[in-house]
């Protein structure tokens, strides 16, 4: 089987460095940064698409904004994230099983890549999906489609796993079964009504899942 996950909320829970780096980026060009319960709501969409809805759509500084953002992840945001428990056995055990795995983020790739290097099941992970660093849009049906054509893999034996709708609408779009999970930043609702084919709770239960779909 195929197994494709998000990264953000699903494999590392990245909330501390994430706020850190939005409330540096709007300082650097004079906005005020959202709460906390309204920054959640940040996790997962590109920036470009959160800043330009706080600095009303003013490309100079949102530009700005992402600049910054870069500048400090590069310095100090990458480390600033933990692994959810029970993922690392989750992986180990999926990859033992012989399941392929890739990672699908939203995330720019200059910021995913050093990420996925320093995980220690990093490299249980055989290719990573991230867009380029001009992007505006969510494009996780497109890598999801990326993916199914890289492996030469069948959509009906392959899982996508991710915490926001995102996750669930691209996997949809591509024939996937999506698995929303509860640990990140999504809720019940929000997966459910993205159309998630099942809803879990603990990492264990993705190795679970993947067992429903193993033939024989």
């Amino acid at each position: 089987m195929l197994i494709l996950f998000d990264l953000d909320g699903t494999l590392i829970d990245s909330e501390v460095g994430i706020f850190a780096g939005v409330r540096h980026s709007l300082a650097s060009v004079g906005a005020e940064a959202p709460d906390d319960t309204a920054l959640r709501s940040w996790i997962g969409p590109p920036l470009r698409v959160s800043f330009g809805e706080v600095l009303d759509g003013d490309s100079v500084r949102v530009e700005a904004a992402v600049a910054a953002y870069s500048q400090r992840f590069r310095d100090i945001g990458w480390s600033e994230h933990t692994v959810y428990d029970g993922i690392a056995d989750a992986i180990a055990s999926l990859a033992s099983a012989g399941h392929r795995l890739a990672v699908v983020t939203s995330k720019v790739r200059a910021h995913a890549e050093p990420i996925l290097a320093h995980l220690p099941f990093g490299h249980l992970f055989e290719r990573l999906y991230a867009p380029g660093p001009e992007t505006a849009h969510s494009e996780k049906a497109e890598m999801i489609a990326a993916a199914l054509a890289d492996f030469d893999h069948p959509a009906d034996d392959t899982l996508m796993i991710g915490d926001r709708r995102f996750d669930i609408e691209g996997a949809v779009a591509n024939r996937v079964r999506g698995v929303g999970v509860l640990w990140g930043f999504g809720d019940r609702e929000e997966l459910e009504v993205a159309g998630a084919w099942k809803v879990i709770e603990k990492p264990a239960e993705i190795v679970t899942v993947a067992g429903v779909l193993v033939p024989g």
